[in-house]
């Protein structure tokens, strides 16, 4: 589920943590370190979607609570609670792997009742969703946008949603846009999805070996580097910007499965979207002339490989 350019960034993160510490003990087990990460970018990932679910199963608690009044009006007797049978939602719901994950990590004791319901009755203001109700029959496209405009319209643009994320996961900055893709695919496609394999064993083997190859290689493909910076001092270039070139000379040179046009263009586009706006042509340059030499002299064999980036 967390593609291998999710893995680029997390080890990323964590490289340049490790290079701006002022104390590197703190980071004595790196790979322990990126297990943490992962295992907290999933922690967030289960806690996003266990509210989306809510907020959907909040129709029939609200339906109950009006109709328990002493003297219900017709109205209160009469609440719909159609997006309570969403389609979508049932399949999450009776997921045995969704049902795995919300036991391991326990978003339940993470939520706000009262922010929750203000978010429901927000839904229920919604022109979108009052259309949904209205229609008698169920649509599989409709009952995956009616889940999808309770996160990506009332969920994420709300600041005292965000405030309580941030309260709870000090990995939110961080994960914000990958998580929020994530929930959107997975909102599209629940079954096809393993939340018990967020990351599986290949990909969990290609983060180990390329966060420890980088950190072992530090000296060599800085070696690597430095000659091809030209009037650039070395120690002048962003830390960002070297991490990122460091990482990238390290895919071309030690995973064999990966094609080097794309640990190129990956890195350029994490170099422009996590550096400055000159970086992906920067890191372009460096990695397209190391690539070059490396391959007149022979030194750069790839297998054969799935085309996955």
């Amino acid at each position: 589920m967390i593609s291998r350019r999710n893995i680029r960034v997390k080890v990323m993160q964590l490289l340049y943590m490790i290079e701006s510490a002022d104390s590197p003990i703190s980071f004595k087990n790196p790979v322990s370190q990126l297990q943490k990460h992962l295992d907290q970018t999933s922690d967030l990932f289960v806690y996003l979607v266990y509210f989306v679910t809510e907020v959907a199963r909040y129709a029939e608690t609200r339906s109950a609570f009006r109709a328990a009044k002493n003297l219900p009006s017709q109205e209160d007797l009469n609440v719909n609670i159609k997006i309570a049978g969403n389609q979508v939602l049932r399949q999450i719901l009776e997921s045995d792997t969704y049902k795995k994950a919300v036991d391991q990590y326990k978003p339940e004791l993470k939520i706000d009742r009262e922010l929750l319901k203000k978010v429901y009755l927000e839904l229920t203001n919604c022109e979108k969703y009052l259309e949904y109700i209205k229609e008698q029959s169920r649509d599989l496209a409709k009952e995956k946008e009616i889940l999808k405009l309770i996160f990506t319209a009332l969920m994420l643009p709300n600041e005292d949603f965000i405030a309580h994320i941030e309260e709870h996961f000090s990995n939110w900055d961080d994960d914000a846009e990958m998580i929020d893709q994530l929930v959107l695919n997975y909102l599209h496609k629940p079954a096809s999805y393993d939340l018990q394999q967020m990351i599986g064993s290949e990909k969990w083997d290609f983060a180990k070996s390329l966060l420890t190859t980088t950190i072992e290689k530090k000296e060599y493909t800085a070696e690597l580097i430095k000659p091809k910076l030209k009037n650039w001092d070395a120690e002048r270039i962003a830390l960002l910007d070297m991490i990122l070139m460091r990482m990238g000379v390290c895919e071309l040179l030690y995973f064999e499965t990966i094609p080097t046009k794309v640990t190129i263009n990956e890195y350029i586009d994490l170099a422009k979207e996590y550096s400055t706006a000159q970086s992906g042509q920067f890191v372009n340059g460096i990695l397209d002339n190391i690539h070059k030499e490396f391959m007149e002299k022979g030194q750069i064999h790839k297998v054969n490989f799935k085309s996955k980036s």
